[in-house]
Parts: structure tokens; C-alpha cells; sequence
């Protein structure tokens, strides 16, 4: 099939001349051609790079808001297993003195949540 595409190519430009150069005795000087985009070409590719550079700052945004979000969890299970804990230990040494004097209900503790750690902020440059 590229034979066969090569050879009609052949065949075409050796009937009709080069469509690029039709003159064969005029060749084309490579230092007086210019080839350029133009505006178009140059507002595409800036349009691009802007876009780019957009597309790169929201995701390392979100990535930063992501891991502030998993340190806080990181640390609020922290607590919530330790006041767990807490609570559990102090309910069996109430078991152990509840058994051996009265039948005296005791009140659950209550659980509060803590309070998220403080919003990081940013360090001038003077500093």
C-alpha cells in the first residue's frame, strides 16, 4: 500500500513538476524562506501555556487542601481513640466498685468533639 502511495507520488510530481516549486530551475533558497505561525500560532500557544499554568496551580491547591484535610482526621481520631480509652478504663474501675457496693446506676460520660486545629498561616517574607 506505501509502495504503491510512494510510486503515484513519483509519478505525479515527475508529470506536473514539484507543486511546491513549479520552476525547477528556480530553487527555493533555505535562507530567504520564511515559515512562521503568525499571530494565530503564537496566541494559540500562549493561550495553552496559560491554561496550563492554571490547571497546574488548582491541583496543587487542592492536593495542599487534601493533606490538611487528612492531617486533621489523622489527628482527630487520635483523640477520639484516646478519650475512648479513657472513658473505657475509668468505666471498668467504675464496674469493679459498682459490683462491690450498690446497684446504683452510673451516668455515661458525656463525649464532646475537640476543636480542629487552627487554620495554618502563611509566613511573610520579612519574617
Amino acid at each position: 500500500m506505501t509502495l504503491s502511495l510512494a510510486l503515484l507520488i513519483g509519478v505525479l510530481t515527475t508529470a506536473h513538476g514539484d507543486p511546491l516549486n513549479p520552476d525547477p530551475s528556480v530553487s527555493a533558497d533555505p535562507a530567504n524562506t520564511f515559515y512562521s505561525p503568525g499571530l494565530i500560532g503564537f496566541l494559540g500557544t500562549f493561550i495553552l501555556v496559560v491554561g496550563a499554568i492554571v490547571i497546574i496551580f488548582d491541583l496543587v491547591r487542592r492536593i495542599r487542601r487534601m493533606t490538611y484535610r487528612a492531617q486533621i482526621q489523622e489527628r482527630l481520631a487520635e483523640e477520639q481513640a484516646a478519650s475512648e480509652a479513657k472513658a473505657s478504663s475509668s468505666a471498668s474501675t467504675r464496674s469493679v466498685a459498682k459490683s462491690s457496693t450498690d446497684a446504683t446506676p452510673v451516668a455515661k460520660p458525656t463525649r464532646t468533639r475537640p476543636a480542629p486545629p487552627a487554620k495554618p498561616t502563611r509566613k511573610k517574607a520579612s519574617e
